[in-house]
């Protein structure tokens, strides 16, 4: 192997009392694509941060070859002692030539005259990738490059990646950008850096394989505590095996709400009773919406039913935000009309995180300062929903300010998803977050049970959660399609595809091939499991339920430990067979889906 452009041995830094990390070490070869994948709060920032040399580590050696050069897009760039973006761009000994900062900001649509103090999120990011690209880096560090881009924004900037001749390592909880670009894989877990030559698309297959082999040690030294400290990854394993169940789920709510859709996209629904009425939550008929000249939604018909996860999609500027407002009765249309069912009550989760306040304690904001919180009815102990949303639960104690970016959005989705409601919008709910959290909130969507209104430009998700993706052009057209991104992304393909001439056809088409030979049918055995399955599941969500009702008493530990310990394991056992029948039904389900 050549030798690397840049090396860092035992590298170690210290944070507050003890150490984040130690013993690292950090190679970057001159053509390296690297995923650096960890949770929130392993140290993934200040690892890219002390690679770019803006800070020092406090053990370590740095070697670099002379002539390197290093750039870094930060997730915030600080932009406020700039008169303008332009300025910001443009600025310090090691800057990018007027030019080229100008040719990439014309293909990724900013305007750098732009007012640095009234720019908006999206706008800053583009400058500063403006400035990281133009600068011509030999390493390029990216950490989360697609936070407030959007979907031809990313794409464009996956495009100058493909063609770029360096070397970068990337930070993102987008797994479709992930998955297109890198080749190599760095893994922050636990405290040790481990490096793999795969790119993301083999990273899961490959951490499954260091947990397994980790268990197998674990049990062969009998160290009980070393598989305590487990917890969480074979909770994370656990839960992609179930992520696989509610895809297959998932796609059969697609082709369902399909089933509904009118000529016109809007849905039908098909159903001759009295409960047609409440099954609809949001109806909206023939709604347009303009701004000054500007028509921004145009003729739209849509009914929106109770269950459906709704993606929203679309370029900035094209007037997501506008529909979702419109959907939710922020505002109103200025022709058409939108109903809402009255018993409708929903919970916002904003960009912002603007319901944190960083001088309070997980504790308060969960539980009021208490032990208990109450989910969705039943009460839970802090500790233990604090691990149910991958925290540690020492850090009830921890002040909100304290928690890194991610930390932060995940603790508001845990108090967002205790509360009772049937409406639940989520406005980029990606940005900061991690790829466990990530498959946590894929889970927590699935289950719940009210309406769901997504804007997202993360394909990958959007892909794993809704049902109907509502695509905007920007023209005023609404697609509305079933299925997810890809969904939305393939139709629009089609209405560009140019039509062949009645010239062009062949005289006479070919004979039609003949039909395929028949496929043996599922056994008895097989047949029965695929027809009971789902109902053996959704009854033992409910055994779950009740068991866990009765463990919510806080007096029940001490009054009656012979029932408490007995309804645990209840539980514990219930989970297992949920899991595997989960798993059974998938597999039932991919050997119909072969048969058709």
């Amino acid at each position: 192997m050549a030798a690397p452009l840049l090396a860092y041995e035992n590298l170690g830094v210290v944070q507050g009392s003890g150490w984040l990390f130690r013993h690292l070490n950090v190679y970057i070869g001159a053509r390296d694509r690297l995923a650096l994948i960890g949770r929130n709060g392993a140290g993934k920032s200040t690892l890219l941060r002390l690679i770019a040399g803006a800070i020092e580590a406090d053990e370590g050696r740095r070697a670099i070859v002379p002539g390197t050069k290093v750039v870094m897009l930060e997730q915030d760039p600080d932009v406020s002692r700039f008169a303008t973006l332009e300025d910001y761009v443009l600025d310090g000994a090691g800057a990018p030539a007027r030019y080229e900062a100008e040719a990439i900001a014309g293909q990724l649509g900013i305007d750098l005259s732009r007012e640095a103090a009234t720019a908006s999120g999206g706008e800053r990011r583009r400058a500063a990738i403006v400035r990281a690209l133009a600068m011509d880096p030999d390493i390029l560090l990216l950490d989360e490059p697609t936070n407030h881009l959007d979907i031809a924004a990313i794409e464009w900037l996956e495009d100058w990646l493909k063609r770029f001749t360096g070397a970068f390592v990337v930070i993102s909880h987008d797994r479709t950008f992930l998955t297109r670009l890198t080749k190599q894989t760095l893994w922050m877990d636990r405290g040790q850096l481990r490096r793999a030559e795969v790119g993301f698309g083999g990273f899961d297959a490959w951490t499954e394989a260091v947990y397994a082999e980790e268990e197998r040690n674990a049990q062969r030294l009998d160290a009980k505590l070393k598989i305590e400290e487990h917890w969480l990854q074979r909770g994370v394993t656990g839960r992609r095996r179930r992520n696989q169940g509610r895809l297959a789920k998932l796609k059969d709510m697609r082709a369902e709400r399909a089933a509904m859709m009118g000529p016109q996209g809007a849905a039908a629904l098909q159903v001759a009773s009295d409960d047609v009425k409440t099954k609809i939550v949001i109806d909206a008929e023939h709604v347009t919406k303009a701004y000054g000249d500007r028509t921004i939604i145009r003729d739209l018909t849509l009914r929106v039913a109770r269950g459906d996860r709704i993606g929203i999609v679309g370029r900035n500027g094209a007037g997501k935000s506008t529909l979702l407002k419109l959907l939710t009765g922020e505002i109103e249309p200025d022709s058409g009309q939108v109903k809402r069912a009255k018993t409708l009550d929903g919970i916002v989760i904003d960009q912002q995180r603007s319901l944190m306040a960083p001088h309070k304690t997980v504790r308060e904001v969960l539980a009021d300062g208490g032990e208990w919180i109450d989910v969705l009815g039943v009460r839970k102990h802090l500790h233990g929903y604090l691990k149910e949303f991958l925290f540690d639960p020492n850090l009830a104690e921890a002040k909100v300010g304290t928690l890194s970016g991610g930390e932060r959005s995940r603790l508001l989705l845990a108090r967002e998803f205790a509360r009772e409601s049937n409406l639940l919008v989520l406005d980029e709910p990606t940005n900061d977050l991690d790829l466990e959290t990530l498959d946590l909130l894929q889970e927590v969507i699935a289950d719940y049970g009210g309406t769901v209104l997504i804007v997202s430009h993360d394909r990958d998700f959007l892909d794993r959660t809704v049902t109907v993706t509502l695509g905007l052009d920007g023209s005023g057209t609404v697609d509305v399609v079933a299925g997810g991104y890809e969904d939305w992304e393939a139709k629009r393909t089609r209405r560009h595809e140019p039509r062949k001439s009645a010239a062009s056809k062949p005289a006479a088409a070919p004979p039609p091939p003949p039909p395929p030979p028949s496929r043996a049918k599922l056994s008895y055995k097989d047949q029965r499991d695929f027809d009971l399955l789902p109902k053996r599941i959704e009854a033992i969500d409910a055994e779950v339920a009740a068991a866990e009702t009765k463990l919510a008493d806080p007096a029940l530990y001490m009054r009656d430990f012979a029932t408490f310990d007995r309804l645990s394991k209840e539980v514990a056992a219930l989970r297992e067979e949920k899991d595997a029948a989960e798993m059974r039904w998938l597999e039932l389900a991919e050997m119909v889906e072969g048969m058709a």
